[in-house]
């Protein structure tokens, strides 16, 4: 008679049981933040009004209504059509950026980034007074009007450009010069090398950017609001359904098919990153740009191209702001700065940006960064660990407008105990937290994979608690990427409209739902002072971020030193 063996149980330890206990925590936190929103988003499509279930009801009027369904095929028509222009615009200049030899290049690199500080809708605001219906180059469009598919085009390309660009930057800088050296020795022509070197290494960098461009230009909201006239899309029929006719059904249905692509996209996305290899391996040699006249005088041409129509935009946006009474009385005035004059609130949706800013900056970053840490340095506990990070990637896939939409369902609900939270500053900040989830928690993840698990090893076995080291060790080392997180965490909820346009309440309006509803009372030049406000903030914010980041990488550099 055979005895079985005892099973071998490993006590855990106190470290690990906070460990754990750390990542039932996050999984909940993610839940209520993210998944139940989305799931009463759902839900609430298959509700008539009145919430009785009526199945596919919904979906089948929605597909069945000819204007809501070509809202849909303008959106796919205006995202491809974008993605096609913006990509190779950004490819060249990331290109130029990478290997040409560029007079100024932190010049034109800063450039590039400008709209980012913006919100979505300043390019369309700039596009009324440069092409508009009093516009001073209306005589360019030849009879046409800039309202409509051309100006959700050209605003689009502008505020997307920047994305790509990084992306595209990032690729192009990974290059192996003996690759390039190979190809100089054969003969191959530059044509050639082009298409079987360059554009091969930098593949997965165009798809990546081409999803990116794809999915903000079918998820945006605010130039479409500002400049689509007629042209209806997702985003402002989502807006329409919800803000104008109160059918929050229909609303839920027009999100879930607005988060199709996005979510599409995502998975593509996904799958390319899997199939991406090192491109610099240990023997690989950086390739470094050498100066070539005829090659960096036509990037240089090129880029102050682009820089020009990126300086334009924002140029006369800033000028609008200014002027007295567009275009009868172009005397300069800071009356449109008045903001009491056109908005109940105020300087107070400002302040009120400012507030909710700060707030996700503290309150994302410290999420994002501890959330990274318990999920990769947690033992075991692989089930959890899997839901936190599938719940971390989810808002990738998801637009602002449906995550908002999905809060509305949530946190409104009368039988949820947190409804409290709803119209409330709380909200706001819970939200744009949620909406940029994403990219915190990977940059979060990047910075931690660096540190070198002996730091931890060392800690256990000199008994140290792991909060301690946590403290001591992580937090100083990680300080240039916690930094980077809440910078970024502070510039998106600055400028954010989309994922807020549902949730504030009156004494909780930011600055940019105020420029919205400026712009709808028919006051642009008041609307675009507060669209330059906002830019100045979020790139004063980010000047200091770079001074505090040299600072703190010498700090964290003479820090590993000791």
């Amino acid at each position: 008679m055979s005895v079985a063996a005892p099973t071998l149980r490993v006590r855990l330890s106190r470290d690990d049981l906070l460990m754990r206990a750390g990542v039932a925590l996050l999984a909940v936190v993610l839940l209520l933040i993210v998944g139940l929103p989305l799931w009463s988003l759902l839900a609430k499509g298959f509700e008539d009004r009145d919430g009785k279930f009526v199945g596919l009801a919904n979906y089948i009027s929605y597909f069945s209504t000819p204007a809501l369904f070509n809202s849909a095929l303008n959106s796919f028509q205006v995202a491809a059509v974008c993605t096609l222009i913006v990509v190779p615009i950004a490819f060249l200049y990331a290109y130029a950026l990478t290997r040409a030899v560029l007079p100024l290049r932190w010049l034109f690199q800063g450039v590039a980034l400008i709209p980012i500080f913006a919100p979505s809708l300043l390019p369309g605001l700039a596009l009324i007074y440069l092409f508009g219906t009093q516009g001073f180059f209306k005589s360019w469009l030849g009879g046409g009007q800039i309202y409509g598919f051309e100006g959700i085009v050209i605003a689009q390309v502008f505020y997307c450009l920047p994305h790509a660009m990084m992306i595209l930057v990032t690729a192009l800088a990974t290059a192996d010069a003996r690759l390039y050296e190979a190809a100089d020795v054969l003969g191959a022509s530059k044509v050639r090398v082009f298409f079987t070197v360059t554009l091969p290494g930098a593949k997965y960098g165009v798809i990546s950017a081409s999803l990116v461009v794809f999915t903000l230009v079918m998820t945006d909201f605010g130039i479409a609001k500002v400049i689509g006239g007629n042209f209806n899309v997702l985003a402002t029929d989502v807006y329409k359904q919800v803000i104008g006719q109160q059918n929050f059904s229909m609303g839920a249905v027009v999100g879930m098919v607005l988060l199709a692509p996005a979510a599409l996209a995502f998975a593509v996305d996904r799958f390319v990153q899997r199939k991406q290899v090192a491109l610099l391996t240990a023997r690989a040699v950086p390739l470094v740009p050498r100066p070539k006249a005829g090659r960096d005088l036509f990037y240089t041409l090129f880029c102050t191209l682009v820089a020009a129509g990126i300086l334009t935009i924002l140029g006369m946006a800033v000028w609008g702001s200014f002027i007295q009474y567009w275009p009868y009385n172009l005397t300069l005035t800071w009356a449109n700065y008045k903001f009491e004059s056109f908005d109940a609130n105020g300087w107070d949706s400002y302040t009120n940006s400012l507030a909710m800013a700060v707030g996700a900056a503290v309150v994302g970053t410290t999420l994002t960064f501890t959330g990274a840490w318990l999920t990769e340095k947690t033992k075991g506990f692989y089930l959890l660990r899997d839901l936190v990070r599938l719940l971390a990637f989810l808002p990738m896939a998801v637009p602002g407008l449906v995550l908002g939409l999905g809060y509305i369902f949530f946190f409104n609900a009368l039988n949820n105990p947190l409804n409290f939270l709803y119209a409330t500053m709380a909200i706001l900040v819970i939200n744009t937290v949620a909406h940029f989830y994403t990219v915190g928690h990977l940059t979060a993840t990047t910075a931690l994979k660096q540190i070198d698990p002996e730091f931890e090893a060392v800690s256990a076995s000199l008994k140290v608690p792991i909060w301690r080291t946590f403290g001591r060790v992580t937090v100083p080392i990680c300080l240039p990427s916690i930094l980077d997180v809440a910078v970024y965490m502070f510039v998106n909820a600055m400028t954010t409209v989309s994922s807020v346009i549902f949730l504030y309440a009156p004494d909780t309006k930011l600055a940019s739902v105020a420029a919205v509803n400026i712009e709808e009372a028919g006051t642009t030049a008041a609307a675009t002072a507060l669209c330059v406000v906002i830019v100045v903030t979020s790139a004063g914010v980010k000047a200091l971020h770079l001074l505090a980041d040299r600072f703190l990488l010498g700090r964290v550099q003479a820090w590993r030193r000791r």
